[in-house]
């Protein structure tokens, strides 16, 4: 691997020069490791079991994940199921704007000795390029923190190994990257920022300002080393933090006096001085310019690096105890959405007794399972249990009840004439009965009702 990762390191540099950034990413993707997910499935393949039917269902759940990944706001906490009798997998899409930081938790309640693949991809900015991952695990990982240095939507997926499933908990959160600079303050406290015009528009404000009383403490914003401490004509009294975790140095001006010296290590929250109004800003009231600055790019925009996100989490109200179940609509006209909340698109409207499978509850909502494989979210308090029939319908002699809401559908029985079959859900024409044996399975209704003459 030594050999290959020399020549990346020359691409990159290459590649840097290029405009954008996706030229970098594509390298790094060419030459970088397998996930354990893409090794799990390499080992399969080695075994010659790519090609069967279990093999190819489980790749393509992995992939329609992806695909129908509900884009989420954040906070965001959903608990859900993944049965072990089927193919799946759970995704999420979600946003980090540059300066954000993206944590999360993942739990997973399965078998020991399961293994869960973890995987957070970026979405390329040109659609016809291929996810990318970020980070990648085979043991569910609890807490991770991933800091993107520039913004963009990406995609968490979860998927057991074959032939494995159980209970989850995701919840994902948005913090800043940095640490507020200035003590007992917030964004609240910014009076001046990025951009605006400096000298009669011959400059531009390249930073924020951030004002307090004289004296307050000017903390460091990240672990880091003191690059430089001294006195400027512009910046005044000023010090500057060099980052290594983000390959950024951190500006502090204006300041009434330092507190540290050149090459000192701090951590973060480190008072660094004292909010002033030195250099050229000694007719102003007290402030810190705070700036951050990347080589390769120059002075970037502070503000989203310090401010809070907001929101809160919404608690989880939906009745968790039928996870895996069968529900159904108690009215028609429900909407079915991309992710739970009235603000998220829809995706169709369902009609009364409607047959779902449960598989994750968020908030006051459940995220579904159609019959014909669609995924949704609804309202959890507009849905009952399917276990107590509608009706009982009587069989007509050789009437079939299928596996699925499909006349192509294999027969999962053939009925004598008078047999009872309680009617739990609908879906397309088609009812969910159960058989005298106990086995459910789905038969078509228009067809019920014309041979009853109620058509």
């Amino acid at each position: 691997m030594k050999p290959a990762r020399a020549h990346l390191l020359v691409l990159l540099a290459a590649a840097a020069t290029a405009p954008g950034c996706e030229q970098v990413d594509q390298v790094q993707d060419h030459y970088r490791d397998l996930t354990p997910h893409e090794a799990y499935l390499a080992s399969l393949s080695s075994a010659g079991l790519a090609e069967t039917a279990l093999v190819r269902d489980w790749i393509g759940a992995g992939h329609a994940a992806v695909d129908a990944a509900p884009t989420v706001q954040l906070p965001f906490q959903e608990e859900g199921f993944i049965a072990p009798e089927e193919a799946g997998a759970m995704a999420y899409r979600v946003r980090v704007a540059r300066g954000q930081r993206l944590t999360g938790t993942v739990d997973v309640t399965t078998r020991e000795g399961t293994r869960v693949f973890v995987d957070l991809f970026r979405v390329p900015d040109d659609d016809g390029d291929p996810l990318r991952p970020v980070l990648s695990a085979d043991t569910v990982p609890g807490e991770f923190r991933y800091e993107p240095w520039r913004g963009g939507d990406f995609i968490l997926r979860i998927q057991p190994e074959l032939l494995r499933g159980g209970q989850y908990r995701v919840t994902l959160r948005l913090e800043a990257q940095l640490a507020f600079p200035v003590g007992g303050q917030d964004e609240r406290a910014v009076g001046s920022v990025w951009g605006q015009p400096r000298d009669g528009g011959r400059r531009s404000h390249e930073g924020v300002d951030i004002f307090a009383s004289r004296g307050t403490p000017v903390l460091a914003t990240a672990d880091g080393t003191v690059r430089s401490v001294r006195t400027t004509a512009i910046g005044g009294k000023v010090v500057w933090l060099r980052d290594e975790v983000r390959n950024a140095s951190i500006y502090f001006a204006h300041l009434d006096s330092q507190a540290v010296v050149a090459g000192q290590r701090v951590r973060t929250g480190d008072t660094l001085g004292f909010v002033g109004n030195t250099g050229n800003a000694r007719f102003t009231p007290p402030h810190l310019h705070f700036g951050i600055y990347r080589r390769g790019e120059g002075a970037v925009d502070p503000l989203p690096f310090i401010r809070r996100p907001r929101g809160s989490l919404t608690e989880l109200t939906a009745d968790l105890d039928h996870l895996g179940s069968l529900v159904r609509m108690r009215d028609g006209g429900i909407r079915l959405r991309t992710a739970p909340g009235l603000r998220s698109d829809v995706l169709g409207e369902l009609e009364r007794h409607t047959l779902l499978r449960v598989m994750g509850g968020s908030g006051d909502w459940y995220r579904v399972r159609l019959p014909d494989g669609a995924m949704g979210y609804v309202a959890a308090r507009l849905t009952e249990p399917a276990d107590l029939p509608l009706e009982t319908r009587v069989a007509y002699e050789g009437d079939r009840v299928m596996a699925a809401p499909d006349h192509r559908a294999p027969t999962v029985a053939t009925l004598p004439q008078g047999a009872p079959l309680p009617v739990l859900g609908r879906f397309g024409g088609y009812d969910l009965v159960r058989t005298p044996e106990g086995r459910h399975g789905w038969m078509g209704a228009a067809e019920a009702d014309t041979r009853d003459g109620t058509f």
